[in-house]
């Protein structure tokens, strides 16, 4: 602080002593409530600070010209990465997807702060779930030593 700011000089640790206590205070008054506070936690867990992120390049319900007469129809997507492409089939019988050029690869779908389905992808690239996501999702694949995440889309 400024000498001519009028108010006294407050040594560093009293700056600290004092922030301690309005810590303190608000983790009585106003605590993080303990769901948020894993959310939180688990969300810093899905931050992968090597992982190269693959933009979404093309998606069906933006990108495709509707068929007239159909319903239900499955939500196609496309994601890049350098050389690597993922095409992923999202529609009620499950998630879909192959992974170009075609290589082995372990998939994870993240969902939130939830532990995501781990697939495997084949030979040829292709993996499969059973399930379609609920709500936000992403995928975050592994092949030989890149680690390669989508961007997060609605289902």
């Amino acid at each position: 602080m400024n000498d001519d700011d009028g108010l006294e000089p407050v040594e560093e640790a009293e700056l600290d002593r004092l922030e301690g206590e309005l810590r303190a205070a608000a983790a009585v008054l106003d605590p993080l409530p303990a769901a948020l506070s894993a959310i939180a936690v688990e969300a810093y867990a899905l931050h992968d600070l090597d992982a190269r992120i693959a933009e979404l390049t093309f998606d069906s319900l933006t990108d495709a010209q509707p068929v007239r007469g159909a319903t239900d129809v499955p939500r196609m997507l496309t994601f890049q990465a350098g050389e690597l492409t993922v095409d992923v089939e999202v529609g009620a019988e499950g998630l879909f997807g192959q992974v170009l050029p075609p290589q082995r690869a372990s998939v994870e779908v993240l969902s939130g702060p939830h532990a995501g389905a781990a697939l495997t992808a084949d030979t040829m690239g292709r993996f499969s779930a059973a399930a379609p996501p609920a709500g936000p999702f992403a995928l975050r694949l592994r092949t030989g030593g890149d680690v390669v995440v989508t961007e997060w889309l609605r289902a």
